[in-house]
């Protein structure tokens, strides 16, 4: 639940105390890379909603053999076609990757989640279409970095860890909703227009790319440190190893979602005057704060407490409204994006001013410092080593995005 609060995740804050999509992109450093057996299923508590169910596989196949694939030829049936004889695009081959392709509908299904996604934060049909048309080309080019990052983790024999990761995240899913089998759950996922086979097949996909990276890139930086370069990052970083203040928080959330903005906050406000003239704070968010997780409040549960946090990480508004308060007295109501929040101040722990060195830590500091670089380095070997041929029509624009040397292309490859 501590999503809520992090300064790095405010762009998801009070969303029903939700993780943000972590994706592979951001890098997180968690307990699991300290131990000999990660746990991947903390690594990416949640993941990138963008299906995609079709994977096309041709071996030893040229780029044009593979579009002609793609096209329907001639039928008997006037009505197919505008007019007889004519042959009909169904798809189109926008890259080949080794043995893979990304095709034209791959690239549409993707570009639509994305303009679902926009739309759903407020922008406009037009404004999100137009928006992602302008990334089109960052589009396919993450989609190659996509592919090879899933065909890296086949090589590397990581398939039967990665489907036995998402039949154990389809196992919680169904136990925290009260399915008792997974049959039930997929019939559930159905009849709320949800494709289960296409929700497994993108767990796979994400899996597979953050257990390459982890595997690859995160665990190197982070064990192939010495102690002489720990010792040196600390003694140059002391800031960073500072133990901080941390503060316990409870709160009373009231949700504005398709209520009057003013009666929600007068009722804020009321709340805020009856636990100041001694009313129990436990028993009011018990019984008014509506926060839920998977549709459920849970204020009558958990009484309003929301956990501990080192105040550094907290969310600006948050860590300002708290700052000067005891342990037991409550903030103003604070007006988040889809409600107001009171706080109440659980405890306090000092920090201390001297810096303290634990291995861990500072391997962890400097693998996030490091990591972005190693990513784009480790992912551009991938691309330099791979058979990557692109359509001429998106070459312009994508081929620079990836850094593809002239020599690594699939025509210079091919007339080695």
């Amino acid at each position: 639940m501590c999503w809520t609060w992090c300064a790095a995740s405010s762009w998801n804050s009070d969303k029903n105390l939700s993780p943000p999509n972590l994706g592979w992109r951001k890098y997180v450093v968690c307990a699991q890379i300290y131990g000999s057996t990660p746990a991947v299923s903390q690594f990416t508590h949640s993941l990138e909603p963008f299906l995609r169910s079709i994977t096309v596989k041709f071996k030893s196949l040229s780029l044009a053999m593979m579009a002609g694939l793609l096209f329907i030829g001639l039928t008997a049936t006037p009505s197919a076609f505008a007019q007889e004889g004519e042959l009909q695009v169904v798809d189109e081959v926008i890259a080949q990757i080794n043995e893979d392709v990304i095709t034209l509908s791959m690239l549409k299904r993707e570009k639509k989640e994305r303009i679902e996604a926009l739309k759903q934060s407020g922008v406009s049909e037009q404004q999100a279409t137009d928006e992602v048309n302008k990334k089109q080309a960052e589009l396919i080019a993450t989609l190659i970095n996509e592919q090879l990052l899933v065909q890296k983790g086949k090589e590397l024999e990581l398939a039967a860890e990665v489907e036995a990761e998402v039949n154990r995240r389809m196992l919680e899913v169904a136990k925290e909703q009260g399915i008792a089998t997974i049959e039930q759950l997929d019939a559930a996922m159905r009849a709320t227009g949800m494709d289960p086979v296409a929700t497994r097949q993108t767990m796979r996909t994400e899996l597979m790319k953050q257990m390459v990276i982890q595997q690859e890139v995160d665990r190197r930086i982070f064990f192939g440190l010495t102690m002489d370069e720990l010792k040196q990052y600390f003694q140059s970083h002391p800031d960073k190893f500072r133990k901080p203040e941390n503060v316990t928080l409870s709160e009373i959330f009231l949700s504005s979602a398709g209520k009057n903005e003013a009666e929600v906050k007068a009722r804020a406000l009321e709340l805020v005057r009856q636990i100041r003239a001694g009313a129990d704070f436990s028993a009011l968010a018990a019984a008014n704060s509506e926060r839920e997780i998977n549709g459920v409040r849970v204020a009558p549960q958990n009484k309003g407490k929301v956990g501990t946090f080192e105040v550094p990480s907290l969310r600006k508004d948050i860590a300002d409204a708290v700052k000067t308060l005891a342990p037991g007295t409550i903030t103003e109501p604070l007006r988040g994006s889809d409600g107001y929040q009171i706080l109440r101040v659980d405890e306090r722990v000092a920090g201390s001013p001297t810096p303290t060195f634990n291995e861990n830590k500072v391997r962890e500091a400097i693998t996030i410092e490091r990591t972005t670089k190693e990513r784009e380095g480790y992912l551009q070997t991938l691309r330099d080593d791979a058979y990557i041929k692109i359509s001429e029509s998106y070459y312009a624009t994508v081929a620079p995005l990836l850094k593809l040397k002239p020599q690594k292309t699939a025509e210079n490859k091919s007339q080695k």
